[in-house]
């Protein structure tokens, strides 16, 4: 679903509005770096993509045609299109034109009427009765109002949820910027004699689904299919288009491979995608493709590894492994290290384990008193996996600080023998039962 319209009539402003309702489990999460024009939406027991877009008209001259490249990528991409026009100034020219556009795409248009924020401002909405476009949905995307009718309205208008067919095996996307190897890395690995390999149509439009065996395991690669050249799209919208294949391939994978070019090194854009995969809380790889064209110099290729390690922060745990498509070196550990990083993603600890571990690693190194009283962990629990996702029974979560978080991360990726797992860790506030707790 897009979010469409002229600059400044509120577009960013109802995207995050949006998107921040659907991610309340997750703001205390510490992610890496992500685009923060496509999110999660979460209502009425469906979950879509949103885009948010800059202005099909208006704004700086020098921009024009590129942001609405990447709006026009964007519309192409939806099932709905929410249409935002600015309330407070009434209809203007450069409307007409947007919905004009619009319409050529055959797609549903939902016009929401921004900055309508108290009952006088209703007196407005006829004048946008012209469009033809009923019925309206007053909104006030700084305040939230009117949200909800929207959101119905949105719901009802997205295709019928498709029950893709089960095919057996860990899914696995393989993701990564143009030109890194990943249709090569397919290829190797659908050529191996020792491979049995079916072909069954994809599920979505953009992507198709792979079936394999390896070593008697089943796998399905998700492959991200149909990117445009540069040169058709420009680069900015092909890095656009790219998340959002990005987003809809994880969606359907149990794992992430990230490929990419071990000469070039860690990039904006692939700091991008490994932010979606953290996001999304999927297992993940690295594959440094191009190892062949790497100085032999052992130094020197460590201290590659070691820079693509130290450049994804948080996401320090993700094994990165030097591979080369093009002399088949390494390829051979690829499947066992996503069959094992599967495996411990799935992992559930026993509650008498964990709790033992807790009291153990809290009376080694205590949590730093909060206002002058000591932080105290009561009980610790394991009620999801796929990832492993921990709850903490604390009698202060605002005082358990960023650092000792991550150690208790560390340590149950250590003792509960998940090192390749997107560990998740919530401090949930209980008060002591006992007196002067």
């Amino acid at each position: 679903m897009a979010i469409i319209g002229r600059a400044n009539v509120g577009k960013s402003t109802l995207f995050n509005r949006l998107t921040r309702s659907s991610q309340a489990l997750v703001a205390d999460i510490a992610g890496v770096t992500r685009d923060r024009h496509y999110g999660n939406v979460t209502y009425d027991d469906r979950t879509f993509i949103l885009v948010d877009t800059g202005g099909l008209t208006g704004g700086e001259a020098e921009l024009g045609p590129l942001v609405r490249r990447q709006a026009e990528l964007a519309v192409s991409e939806s099932d709905v299109i929410i249409l935002v026009m600015d309330g407070l100034a009434g209809p203007r020219e450069a409307d007409e034109e947007v919905v004009d556009y619009l319409r050529r795409t055959g797609k549903p248009i939902l016009l929401a009427v921004n900055k309508i924020d108290h009952p006088g401002l209703e007196d407005r909405l006829p004048e946008f009765y012209r469009f033809g476009l009923a019925p309206l949905y007053p909104v006030s995307a700084a305040h939230g109002l009117g949200l909800w009718s929207l959101l119905d309205a949105v719901v009802l208008h997205l295709p019928e949820r498709e029950l893709a067919p089960t095919i057996p095996g860990i899914r696995v996307a393989i993701l990564g910027r143009p030109n890194v190897g990943k249709s090569s890395l397919i290829n190797h690995f659908l050529g191996e004699e020792r491979l049995l390999v079916s072909q069954r149509p994809g599920t979505t439009r953009d992507a198709i689904d792979t079936p394999l065996t390896y070593d008697g395991q089943d796998y399905v690669l998700v492959d991200t299919a149909g990117l445009r050249r540069p040169s058709v799209v420009g680069r900015e919208g092909l890095e656009r288009q790219m998340v959002l294949k990005t987003i809809k391939a994880l969606g359907r994978a149990q794992i992430g491979v990230l490929m990419l070019d071990a000469v070039e090194g860690l990039t904006s854009q692939d700091l991008r995608i490994a932010g979606l995969i953290e996001d999304q809380g999927k297992g993940c790889l690295i594959l440094a493709n191009k190892w062949d064209l790497v100085p032999r110099d052992p130094k020197v290729r460590r201290e590659i590894l070691e820079r693509i390690t130290s450049g994804l922060e948080i996401m320090a745990y993700v094994p990165v492994l030097p591979v080369s498509v093009k002399t088949g070196y390494n390829l051979k550990r690829v499947f066992p290290l996503i069959k094992e990083i599967e495996a411990q993603s799935g992992r559930r600890l026993g509650t008498g384990e964990l709790n033992a571990f807790l009291k153990e690693i809290t009376a080694r190194t205590p949590p730093p008193r909060y206002r002058g009283r000591p932080v105290k962990f009561f009980y610790l629990t394991q009620p999801e996996v796929h990832p492993p996702t921990f709850v903490a029974f604390v009698n202060a979560p605002q005082g358990v600080p960023d650092h000792y978080r991550r150690y208790l991360v560390k340590q149950l990726r250590e003792r509960g023998g998940i090192p390749y797992a997107p560990v998740r860790l919530f401090l949930k506030g209980r008060k002591s039962r006992t007196r002067g707790g």
